[in-house]
Protein backbone atom coordinates (compact mmCIF):
# COMPACT_ATOMS: atom_id res chain seq x y z
CA UNK A 1 0.00 0.00 0.00
CA UNK A 2 2.85 2.22 0.53
CA UNK A 3 4.47 1.81 -2.64
CA UNK A 4 1.07 2.30 -4.28
CA UNK A 5 1.03 5.86 -2.41
CA UNK A 6 4.19 6.76 -3.25
CA UNK A 7 4.10 5.89 -6.93
CA UNK A 8 0.47 8.12 -6.75
CA UNK A 9 2.64 10.94 -5.24
CA UNK A 10 5.45 10.46 -8.07
CA UNK A 11 3.27 10.46 -10.81
CA UNK A 12 1.12 13.94 -9.18
CA UNK A 13 4.26 15.37 -9.03
CA UNK A 14 5.53 14.67 -12.21
CA UNK A 15 1.93 16.03 -13.56
CA UNK A 16 2.74 19.03 -11.60
CA UNK A 17 5.99 19.70 -12.62
CA UNK A 18 4.93 19.25 -16.51
CA UNK A 19 1.90 21.86 -15.66
CA UNK A 20 3.97 24.07 -14.46
CA UNK A 21 6.71 24.09 -17.86
CA UNK A 22 3.34 24.48 -19.91
CA UNK A 23 2.88 27.47 -17.90
CA UNK A 24 6.10 28.51 -18.02
CA UNK A 25 6.06 28.05 -21.75
CA UNK A 26 2.48 29.76 -22.04
CA UNK A 27 3.51 32.54 -19.86
CA UNK A 28 6.73 33.33 -22.44
CA UNK A 29 4.69 33.14 -25.61
CA UNK A 30 2.35 35.52 -23.90
CA UNK A 31 5.22 37.51 -23.44
CA UNK A 32 5.85 37.52 -26.94
CA UNK A 33 2.71 38.17 -28.18
CA UNK A 34 2.10 40.72 -26.25
CA UNK A 35 5.34 42.63 -27.30
CA UNK A 36 4.10 42.01 -30.59
CA UNK A 37 1.03 44.02 -30.10
CA UNK A 38 2.50 46.37 -28.32
CA UNK A 39 5.04 46.88 -31.20
CA UNK A 40 2.34 46.67 -33.61
CA UNK A 41 0.14 49.44 -31.71
CA UNK A 42 3.46 51.64 -30.96
CA UNK A 43 5.20 51.67 -34.52
CA UNK A 44 2.96 49.66 -37.01
CA UNK A 45 -0.41 51.49 -36.31
CA UNK A 46 0.85 54.92 -36.18
CA UNK A 47 2.65 53.87 -39.53
CA UNK A 48 -0.40 53.06 -41.25
CA UNK A 49 -2.64 55.41 -39.61
CA UNK A 50 0.39 58.18 -41.25
CA UNK A 51 0.43 56.32 -44.27
CA UNK A 52 -3.95 56.91 -44.39
CA UNK A 53 -3.65 60.34 -43.86
CA UNK A 54 -1.38 60.90 -46.42
CA UNK A 55 -3.32 58.93 -49.01
CA UNK A 56 -6.36 60.39 -48.46
CA UNK A 57 -5.25 63.88 -48.83
CA UNK A 58 -3.13 62.64 -52.54
CA UNK A 59 -6.55 61.10 -53.41
CA UNK A 60 -8.24 64.55 -52.38
CA UNK A 61 -6.34 66.52 -54.07
CA UNK A 62 -6.27 64.18 -57.05
CA UNK A 63 -10.53 64.36 -57.01
CA UNK A 64 -9.77 67.90 -56.62
CA UNK A 65 -7.17 67.97 -59.84
CA UNK A 66 -9.16 66.21 -62.09
CA UNK A 67 -12.42 67.72 -61.81
CA UNK A 68 -10.63 71.30 -61.68
CA UNK A 69 -9.65 70.31 -65.23
CA UNK A 70 -12.83 69.23 -66.10
CA UNK A 71 -14.20 72.67 -64.51
CA UNK A 72 -11.99 74.63 -66.36
CA UNK A 73 -11.99 72.41 -69.82
CA UNK A 74 -16.25 73.07 -69.30
CA UNK A 75 -15.84 76.80 -68.68
CA UNK A 76 -13.21 77.01 -71.52
CA UNK A 77 -16.06 75.16 -73.65
CA UNK A 78 -18.96 76.79 -72.16
CA UNK A 79 -16.79 80.45 -73.34
CA UNK A 80 -16.24 79.25 -77.34
CA UNK A 81 -19.91 77.99 -77.23
CA UNK A 82 -21.41 81.16 -75.76
CA UNK A 83 -19.26 83.03 -77.79
CA UNK A 84 -20.09 81.23 -81.20
CA UNK A 85 -23.89 81.67 -79.95
CA UNK A 86 -23.36 85.43 -79.80
CA UNK A 87 -21.35 85.68 -83.32
CA UNK A 88 -24.01 83.19 -84.92
CA UNK A 89 -27.04 85.75 -83.41
CA UNK A 90 -24.99 88.62 -84.66
CA UNK A 91 -24.64 87.55 -88.39
CA UNK A 92 -28.15 86.38 -88.46
CA UNK A 93 -29.19 89.63 -87.53
CA UNK A 94 -26.92 91.81 -89.85
CA UNK A 95 -28.50 89.17 -92.35
CA UNK A 96 -31.80 90.46 -91.29
CA UNK A 97 -31.00 94.27 -91.06
CA UNK A 98 -29.13 94.07 -94.34
CA UNK A 99 -32.16 92.42 -95.88
CA UNK A 100 -34.56 94.97 -94.47
CA UNK A 101 -32.49 97.84 -96.11
CA UNK A 102 -32.68 96.00 -99.08
CA UNK A 103 -36.71 95.36 -99.40
CA UNK A 104 -37.23 98.55 -97.82
CA UNK A 105 -35.40 99.92 -100.86
CA UNK A 106 -37.13 97.99 -103.60
CA UNK A 107 -40.49 98.96 -101.72
CA UNK A 108 -40.18 102.69 -102.46
CA UNK A 109 -38.72 101.72 -105.72
CA UNK A 110 -41.85 99.75 -106.73
CA UNK A 111 -44.15 102.55 -105.16
CA UNK A 112 -41.70 105.12 -107.01
CA UNK A 113 -42.47 103.23 -110.10
CA UNK A 114 -46.24 102.56 -109.59
CA UNK A 115 -46.62 106.33 -108.81
CA UNK A 116 -44.99 107.19 -112.41
CA UNK A 117 -47.10 104.95 -114.16
CA UNK A 118 -50.33 105.62 -112.30
CA UNK A 119 -50.07 109.40 -113.25
CA UNK A 120 -49.01 108.82 -116.75
CA UNK A 121 -52.07 106.95 -116.82
CA UNK A 122 -54.33 109.80 -115.50
CA UNK A 123 -52.60 112.50 -117.00
CA UNK A 124 -51.30 111.49 -120.07
CA UNK A 125 -53.68 111.46 -123.27
CA UNK A 126 -53.74 108.94 -126.55
CA UNK A 127 -50.99 110.31 -128.09
CA UNK A 128 -48.57 111.21 -125.11
CA UNK A 129 -48.65 108.05 -123.62
CA UNK A 130 -47.64 106.45 -127.30
CA UNK A 131 -44.48 108.70 -127.14
CA UNK A 132 -43.85 108.07 -123.33
CA UNK A 133 -43.94 104.16 -124.28
CA UNK A 134 -39.98 103.67 -123.98
CA UNK A 135 -40.42 105.22 -120.95
CA UNK A 136 -42.97 103.04 -119.84
CA UNK A 137 -41.25 100.15 -120.93
CA UNK A 138 -37.99 100.83 -119.15
CA UNK A 139 -40.16 101.64 -115.81
CA UNK A 140 -42.29 98.43 -116.48
CA UNK A 141 -38.96 95.91 -117.03
CA UNK A 142 -37.02 97.83 -113.89
CA UNK A 143 -40.04 96.50 -111.75
CA UNK A 144 -39.92 93.06 -113.05
CA UNK A 145 -36.22 93.31 -111.91
CA UNK A 146 -36.92 93.09 -108.30
CA UNK A 147 -37.37 89.68 -107.23
CA UNK A 148 -40.09 87.90 -104.79
CA UNK A 149 -37.93 87.27 -101.09
CA UNK A 150 -36.53 84.27 -101.68
CA UNK A 151 -36.30 82.18 -98.48
CA UNK A 152 -32.50 81.81 -97.52
CA UNK A 153 -30.56 79.93 -94.22
CA UNK A 154 -28.36 83.03 -94.14
CA UNK A 155 -31.60 84.80 -92.53
CA UNK A 156 -31.89 81.83 -89.87
CA UNK A 157 -29.77 80.83 -86.78
CA UNK A 158 -27.81 77.87 -87.19
CA UNK A 159 -28.54 75.73 -84.08
CA UNK A 160 -25.08 74.04 -85.45
CA UNK A 161 -22.91 76.51 -83.62
CA UNK A 162 -23.11 74.56 -80.97
CA UNK A 163 -22.50 71.02 -81.58
CA UNK A 164 -19.64 69.95 -79.47
CA UNK A 165 -18.66 66.03 -79.07
CA UNK A 166 -17.17 67.41 -75.94
CA UNK A 167 -20.84 68.49 -74.84
CA UNK A 168 -22.27 66.14 -76.04
CA UNK A 169 -19.79 63.42 -74.42
CA UNK A 170 -19.87 64.70 -71.10
CA UNK A 171 -23.61 65.22 -71.46
CA UNK A 172 -24.36 61.74 -71.75
CA UNK A 173 -22.18 60.74 -69.47
CA UNK A 174 -24.30 62.63 -66.79
CA UNK A 175 -27.32 61.79 -68.05
CA UNK A 176 -26.32 57.96 -67.84
CA UNK A 177 -25.28 58.85 -64.34
CA UNK A 178 -28.45 59.98 -63.20
CA UNK A 179 -31.15 57.93 -64.75
CA UNK A 180 -32.35 55.50 -62.32
CA UNK A 181 -32.86 52.99 -65.22
CA UNK A 182 -33.98 52.16 -69.08
CA UNK A 183 -36.95 51.60 -70.75
CA UNK A 184 -39.13 48.91 -70.15
CA UNK A 185 -39.13 48.55 -74.06
CA UNK A 186 -41.49 45.43 -75.57
CA UNK A 187 -41.94 44.56 -78.94
CA UNK A 188 -45.43 44.62 -80.71
CA UNK A 189 -46.19 41.35 -81.62
CA UNK A 190 -48.67 42.44 -84.28
CA UNK A 191 -45.66 44.17 -85.95
CA UNK A 192 -43.17 41.32 -86.35
CA UNK A 193 -42.27 40.30 -90.07
CA UNK A 194 -42.64 36.45 -90.86
CA UNK A 195 -39.00 36.38 -91.14
CA UNK A 196 -38.43 37.28 -87.49
CA UNK A 197 -39.31 34.75 -84.22
CA UNK A 198 -40.29 37.09 -80.47
CA UNK A 199 -39.16 35.60 -77.39
CA UNK A 200 -42.43 35.22 -75.40
CA UNK A 201 -40.92 38.50 -73.26
CA UNK A 202 -41.49 40.12 -76.37
CA UNK A 203 -37.74 41.42 -75.74
CA UNK A 204 -35.68 38.73 -77.96
CA UNK A 205 -35.76 38.69 -82.04
CA UNK A 206 -34.01 35.56 -83.78
CA UNK A 207 -33.98 35.80 -87.47
CA UNK A 208 -35.08 32.87 -89.50
CA UNK A 209 -34.32 32.60 -93.56
CA UNK A 210 -37.56 30.61 -94.29
CA UNK A 211 -40.77 33.00 -94.48
CA UNK A 212 -43.26 31.31 -91.44
CA UNK A 213 -46.51 31.05 -92.17
CA UNK A 214 -47.58 30.67 -88.43
CA UNK A 215 -47.83 34.83 -88.81
CA UNK A 216 -51.42 36.35 -89.60
CA UNK A 217 -51.08 38.89 -92.31
CA UNK A 218 -52.34 41.93 -90.34
CA UNK A 219 -52.05 46.24 -91.01
CA UNK A 220 -49.33 46.78 -88.71
CA UNK A 221 -47.04 43.64 -89.72
CA UNK A 222 -43.87 43.86 -92.00
CA UNK A 223 -44.33 41.91 -94.67
CA UNK A 224 -40.74 41.62 -96.34
CA UNK A 225 -37.95 43.84 -94.43
CA UNK A 226 -37.15 41.77 -91.27
CA UNK A 227 -38.21 44.61 -89.11
CA UNK A 228 -40.58 45.29 -85.79
CA UNK A 229 -41.79 48.26 -83.84
CA UNK A 230 -42.04 48.86 -80.04
CA UNK A 231 -45.34 48.60 -78.88
CA UNK A 232 -45.33 51.88 -77.04
CA UNK A 233 -44.11 54.99 -78.51
CA UNK A 234 -42.36 57.94 -76.82
CA UNK A 235 -43.59 61.27 -77.37
CA UNK A 236 -41.84 63.80 -74.75
CA UNK A 237 -38.90 64.03 -72.52
CA UNK A 238 -35.66 61.70 -71.96
CA UNK A 239 -35.50 58.15 -73.16
CA UNK A 240 -33.02 55.33 -73.05
CA UNK A 241 -32.70 51.79 -74.10
CA UNK A 242 -30.41 49.35 -74.41
CA UNK A 243 -30.22 46.57 -76.98
CA UNK A 244 -27.61 43.11 -76.79
CA UNK A 245 -26.09 43.18 -80.33
CA UNK A 246 -23.14 40.68 -79.65
CA UNK A 247 -24.50 37.83 -81.63
CA UNK A 248 -25.39 39.18 -84.70
CA UNK A 249 -23.71 40.49 -87.31
CA UNK A 250 -27.14 42.44 -89.35
CA UNK A 251 -28.99 44.18 -87.23
CA UNK A 252 -30.48 47.80 -87.21
CA UNK A 253 -31.86 49.54 -84.14
CA UNK A 254 -33.13 52.91 -83.69
CA UNK A 255 -36.58 54.96 -84.05
CA UNK A 256 -39.07 55.25 -86.51
CA UNK A 257 -43.14 57.22 -86.78
CA UNK A 258 -46.16 55.24 -86.35
CA UNK A 259 -46.54 56.25 -89.86
CA UNK A 260 -44.02 54.10 -91.74
CA UNK A 261 -45.13 51.64 -94.55
CA UNK A 262 -44.99 47.99 -93.53
CA UNK A 263 -45.72 46.59 -97.05
CA UNK A 264 -43.39 45.63 -100.09
CA UNK A 265 -39.94 45.38 -100.63
CA UNK A 266 -39.43 48.95 -101.63
CA UNK A 267 -37.37 51.97 -99.61
CA UNK A 268 -40.53 53.11 -97.90
CA UNK A 269 -40.55 50.16 -95.72
CA UNK A 270 -36.86 49.38 -95.52
CA UNK A 271 -35.20 50.88 -92.08
CA UNK A 272 -32.97 53.86 -92.93
CA UNK A 273 -34.22 54.45 -96.32
CA UNK A 274 -37.16 56.65 -95.72
CA UNK A 275 -37.87 60.04 -94.51
CA UNK A 276 -39.85 57.55 -91.52
CA UNK A 277 -36.63 55.84 -89.70
CA UNK A 278 -33.54 56.64 -88.43
CA UNK A 279 -31.09 53.90 -87.55
CA UNK A 280 -27.92 52.76 -86.29
CA UNK A 281 -26.96 49.80 -88.64
CA UNK A 282 -24.32 46.72 -88.61
CA UNK A 283 -23.24 44.79 -91.79
CA UNK A 284 -20.21 42.49 -91.27
CA UNK A 285 -17.83 44.90 -90.05
CA UNK A 286 -19.43 48.24 -91.79
CA UNK A 287 -21.31 50.71 -88.80
CA UNK A 288 -23.63 53.78 -90.70
CA UNK A 289 -26.30 56.04 -89.51
CA UNK A 290 -29.22 55.92 -91.76
CA UNK A 291 -32.40 57.78 -92.54
CA UNK A 292 -34.01 58.85 -95.84
CA UNK A 293 -31.53 57.15 -98.27
CA UNK A 294 -28.82 59.15 -96.80
CA UNK A 295 -25.91 56.67 -95.25
CA UNK A 296 -22.75 58.37 -92.92
CA UNK A 297 -20.23 55.70 -92.48
CA UNK A 298 -18.66 55.18 -88.54
CA UNK A 299 -15.61 54.65 -87.67
CA UNK A 300 -15.98 52.07 -84.62
CA UNK A 301 -12.67 50.37 -82.89
CA UNK A 302 -14.61 47.62 -81.81
CA UNK A 303 -17.89 45.74 -82.64
CA UNK A 304 -20.24 46.67 -79.51
CA UNK A 305 -21.67 43.97 -77.72
CA UNK A 306 -24.49 46.32 -76.74
CA UNK A 307 -25.99 49.37 -78.33
CA UNK A 308 -28.00 51.99 -76.40
CA UNK A 309 -30.22 54.69 -77.34
CA UNK A 310 -30.56 58.03 -75.89
CA UNK A 311 -33.75 60.10 -77.45
CA UNK A 312 -34.40 63.15 -75.86
CA UNK A 313 -37.36 64.79 -77.35
CA UNK A 314 -37.06 68.41 -75.81
CA UNK A 315 -33.67 68.78 -77.72
CA UNK A 316 -34.80 66.67 -80.67
CA UNK A 317 -31.54 64.91 -80.25
CA UNK A 318 -31.65 60.91 -81.27
CA UNK A 319 -27.97 59.50 -79.83
CA UNK A 320 -26.31 56.17 -79.66
CA UNK A 321 -24.06 54.94 -77.32
CA UNK A 322 -21.64 52.20 -76.08
CA UNK A 323 -23.29 51.22 -72.61
CA UNK A 324 -19.70 49.84 -71.13
CA UNK A 325 -18.05 52.90 -71.86
CA UNK A 326 -20.82 55.23 -72.46
CA UNK A 327 -19.09 56.67 -75.50
CA UNK A 328 -21.21 58.46 -78.09
CA UNK A 329 -21.18 56.64 -81.11
CA UNK A 330 -22.87 58.74 -83.38
CA UNK A 331 -25.72 61.84 -82.16
CA UNK A 332 -28.20 63.00 -84.70
CA UNK A 333 -30.29 66.17 -84.09
CA UNK A 334 -33.29 67.09 -86.67
CA UNK A 335 -36.76 68.09 -85.71
CA UNK A 336 -39.21 65.00 -85.12
CA UNK A 337 -42.64 65.53 -86.74
CA UNK A 338 -44.60 62.61 -84.39
CA UNK A 339 -44.03 60.34 -81.70
CA UNK A 340 -41.58 57.70 -81.86
CA UNK A 341 -41.16 54.09 -81.64
CA UNK A 342 -38.10 51.96 -81.28
CA UNK A 343 -37.64 50.00 -84.14
CA UNK A 344 -35.30 46.98 -84.98
CA UNK A 345 -34.12 44.66 -87.74
CA UNK A 346 -32.10 41.66 -87.66
CA UNK A 347 -30.70 39.73 -90.74
CA UNK A 348 -28.36 37.55 -88.51
CA UNK A 349 -29.30 35.48 -85.38
CA UNK A 350 -30.32 37.70 -82.24
CA UNK A 351 -30.79 40.58 -81.05
CA UNK A 352 -32.53 41.46 -77.36
CA UNK A 353 -33.60 44.25 -75.61
CA UNK A 354 -31.67 44.58 -72.46
CA UNK A 355 -33.73 45.09 -68.81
Amino acid sequence: GGRCRGHRIRRAEERAEELRNKIVDQCERLQFHSASIARYVAEVLPGKNQRAVSTASAARELVIQRLGVVRSLCESEEQRLLEQVHGEEERAHQSILTQRVHWTEALQKLDAIRTNLVGMLTHLDDLQLIQKEQEIFERTEEAEGILDPQESDKLNFNEKCIRSPLLTQLWVTAVLGSLSGTEDVRIDERTVSPFLQLSDDRRTLTFNAKKSKACADAPERFDHWPNALAATPFQAGLHTWMVNVQNSCAYKVGVALGQLPRKGSGSDSRLGHNTFSWVFSRYDQEFRFSHDGQHEPLGLLRCPTQLGVLLDLQAQELLFYEPASGTVLHAHHVPFSGPLFPVFAVADQTISIIR
